[in-house]
């Protein structure tokens, strides 16, 4: 399904207007702060909707599902929509699993989650910085959008978009897309911040899984 291959190329109210210039900096670096304070050693779940596009083909898929988060770099992603697969990495390794088709998928994270791919800067808050040009897009009374503009030249992922809370820095909507126009949207409702074990985000092959190495 289109989800899964676009997620590996790549995690209201009053009217929306542009700001000053000079307000958007001094925005900016509120929101990053705020995002970054809220988000920086914690540990969250939510539940998503991920709605992908493949924009040469004018074909859309819907998914949902719950995720968790641990820094630096554990995600796990349940889909329970349209069908049951797992998406899980401790960091280092990503396995993906599929249990009606009694398949697993493992390989390096490192290889997908390149630049913050796949929502991997949601478990590592600081790739925002180190990886983006950061700008305000849009902004309302009750949040911001931050426009993420790659510089490396990777067209997996040309830029993405955050939408955020001003009041809880919450990271309510992530919009990616890439050099062919195709996009990925999450959508994230009841976002928690709690303790999580390290075991949540490791991976324990069944016994008679066919396994698929995919460095």
């Amino acid at each position: 399904m289109i989800f899964i291959r676009i997620f590996f190329i790549i995690l209201f109210f009053g009217s929306c207007m542009p700001a000053m210039a000079s307000d958007d900096r001094s925005l900016e670096h509120t929101i990053l702060d705020g995002i970054e304070n809220r988000y920086a050693d914690n540990s969250f779940s939510a539940e998503f909707i991920q709605i992908s596009t493949l924009s040469a083909l004018d074909i859309n898929e819907t998914a949902s599902g719950r995720a968790w988060f641990s820094h630096p770099g554990k995600m796990k992603w349940q889909y329970l929509s349209p069908e049951r697969h797992d998406i899980i990495t401790n960091g280092k390794t990503v396995w993906i699993f599929r249990p009606d088709d009694n398949q697993v998928m493992q390989g390096d994270a490192a290889q997908f989650f390149q630049s913050g791919a796949g929502g991997a800067f949601l478990s590592d808050i600081s790739l925002i910085r180190k990886n983006y040009d950061v700008s305000v897009k849009q902004t309302t009374k009750d949040w911001v959008e931050l426009l993420l503009e790659d510089q490396s030249g990777n067209p997996d992922i040309q830029r993405i978009i955050l939408r955020v809370s001003r009041k809880l820095f919450h990271i309510s909507k992530v919009t990616t897309v890439n050099a062919f126009g195709d996009t990925t949207r999450f959508e994230f409702n009841n976002i928690n911040f709690y303790q999580m074990p390290d075991d949540r985000f490791e991976f324990t092959i069944p016994p008679g899984v066919s396994v698929i190495d995919m460095n």
